[in-house]
């Protein structure tokens, strides 16, 4: 009788783990997806090329790590491609992931989370521009 009583508790705890998993490593991989993304921007010599590359290397990793993301905004500030030469320019890529949870099934938790992580890349000072 205690387990009957007991069984949807543990349900609950172990949907609430499987969630927090979930969220963390969708969140780690955000950030992953961040940072590749301003790396590959960094290395553009152009903002429209700059734009292209970033989103590409963001789609790449949340492909390849698995992420199911209904949205995916990849963000990019390129003002450091236009720097003068000789100095060093940043590039800024911000992720925003819109992460699918719906299939957890658990009452009380959100069928999706928004996750953003945003990453810089130095631009080689003393590349052609």
């Amino acid at each position: 009788m205690s387990f009957v009583i007991i069984a949807p508790a543990i349900v609950l705890v172990i949907g609430f783990l499987i969630f927090a998993g979930r969220v963390s490593v969708a969140g780690n991989v955000v950030e992953s997806s961040a940072a590749a993304a301003a790396r590959d921007a960094s290395l553009a010599r152009t903002e429209a090329g700059a734009r292209a590359n970033a989103s590409e290397a963001a789609l790449r990793v949340m492909a390849q790590q698995g992420v199911n993301c209904s949205s995916l905004n990849v963000d990019i500030d390129t003002s450091g491609l236009r720097v003068p030469l000789g100095e060093v320019g940043t590039v800024k890529a911000t992720v925003t992931c819109q992460a699918n949870l719906s299939d957890i099934g658990i009452p009380g938790i959100p069928g999706t989370k928004t996750l953003t992580s945003a990453a810089s890349s130095p631009v080689d000072a003393f590349r052609q521009r």
